[in-house]
């Protein structure tokens, strides 16, 4: 369902939000705005109103709709968008005072994902979530929907297509949730073989449009769609990267986080972001160029407690620093890396923390591998370093930079050189 651009006209967006204290309003409404423009609408302007308590019918207060009615009059305003969720009687009353469509930011940020979402898993994980959204919400429909009148003759076929649709959300709701499980499987048993493969996994993790598919692009080549707007990339992305001391480790894209993301959305996605918990080392990845670095930097971190990475390697490294003129000193943010995907300063760097906090040491080993098990010498190539190869009348005398697990296998082969990669 999409709820943006319906027709070639930009929507023009008017942004509201009843500041209570119990969150920073002035840094949300910002991050509206761009979540408005990565949806493919104009944030016109911004109403926001400090009250103690939100209104219960309204939202905000009556006098302050008012002015939004006037505004968006005005303003010739097609989509008005709440920072906060909206119960169906709010929706309802401010769409009647400003005969404008109502949308909250859940509902837009459900509608990025599922603008994005490109995998099965992504439009099934999306599904479920806009379904769980609305079937609460199924009275409240407001102008976007026709709405039974009231009175004699109406009650009864009303009330049965409530019923009917609410039926059909909870089956449908079933029917996704035995979809997803049988992918989950499917993943677990994926993860499981990369564990008995003795793969090691490299989960970039951070706040959307820190620049994670870009980074991955630069580390790997992987064609990921890498734009300047929240939620760019839903689907994970798997590529192998091969480290500079010889070994390869398949390194992950994940969903990118926000602030205030709501709790059954991050459920949702939870399946893709266990790519992340299930990893042998995480890149804590940060705009370090944004004001809010250090709050992204938090949220990412508290994400990551909640899905129990304590016990992993944990990597910050500070994006975007080509833009930074210096403006934040390195002991703000802690123990970090900084680096640019962009233009790729400070990799180098990157990619030796990454070597470092392997969970196996690297081996030097001088073999020789008889002609008949030559197809050690591929197994070398693809999982290993292969320093040099000759063919002599012995078999094949190899120097390699190898894992531990691959060193076991190739014990009987080797010639006595065994030093540390």
């Amino acid at each position: 369902m999409e709820l943006i651009n319906n027709e070639e006209k930009i929507t023009r967006a008017l942004l509201v939000s009843a500041d209570t204290g119990s969150y920073d309003a002035e840094i949300s409404m910002d991050e509206l705005c761009e979540l408005v423009k990565s949806a493919g609408a104009e944030p016109v302007c911004c109403v926001t109103q400090k009250l103690s308590r939100i209104e219960s019918a309204t939202y905000v207060g009556t006098g302050k709709l008012e002015e939004i009615a006037e505004l968006c009059r005005q303003q010739e305003i097609d989509l008005i968008v709440a920072d906060s969720e909206l119960s169906p009687t709010q929706s309802r009353n401010i769409e009647n005072a400003c005969d404008v469509r109502v949308i909250d930011r859940t509902t837009l940020i459900l509608d990025i994902f599922a603008l994005r979402a490109r995998s099965k898993e992504g439009k099934l994980q999306v599904e479920l979530a806009q379904l769980k959204y609305m079937l609460p919400r199924l009275t409240g429909k407001g102008i976007e929907m026709s709405r039974l009148g009231g009175g004699i003759g109406t009650r009864g076929p009303g009330e049965t297509k409530i019923e009917t649709d609410r039926r059909h959300i909870r089956r449908r709701m079933e029917t996704l949730r035995d979809e997803l499980d049988e992918i989950e499987k499917h993943r677990a048993m994926l993860r499981r073989r990369r564990k008995k493969d003795g793969i090691i996994t490299c989960a970039i993790v951070g706040y959307t449009n820190a620049g994670k598919s870009t980074l991955m692009n630069k580390l790997t080549d992987a064609g990921v769609l890498a734009q300047d707007k929240l939620f760019a990339t839903l689907d994970p992305t798997s590529r192998a990267l091969k480290l500079p001391g010889g070994m390869s480790v398949m390194l992950i894209d994940t969903v990118g986080l926000v602030r205030r993301l709501p709790h059954h959305l991050v459920e949702a996605f939870r399946s893709t972001l266990e790519e992340a918990a299930q990893s042998d080392i995480i890149i804590n990845l940060c705009d370090a160029s944004s004001d809010e670095a250090r709050e992204h930097l938090t949220v990412t971190r508290d994400l990551l407690d909640s899905l129990g990475c304590g016990d992993t390697p944990v990597i910050t490294v500070l994006n975007k620093c080509d833009l930074l003129d210096g403006r934040f000193p390195e002991q703000d943010f802690g123990a970090c890396i900084k680096i640019s995907a962009k233009t790729g300063e400070g990799i180098d760097r990157l990619l030796q923390a990454i070597e470092d906090d392997l969970p196996v040491r690297l081996k030097r080993l001088r073999l020789t591998i008889p002609f008949a098990k030559a197809g050690l010498v591929n197994d070398i190539r693809e999982k290993g370093t292969l320093v040099s190869e000759e063919y002599t009348a012995d078999g094949v005398e190899v120097e390699a930079v190898v894992d531990e697990i691959l060193c076991a296998s190739l014990k009987e082969f080797d010639t006595g050189v065994d030093k540390k990669g």
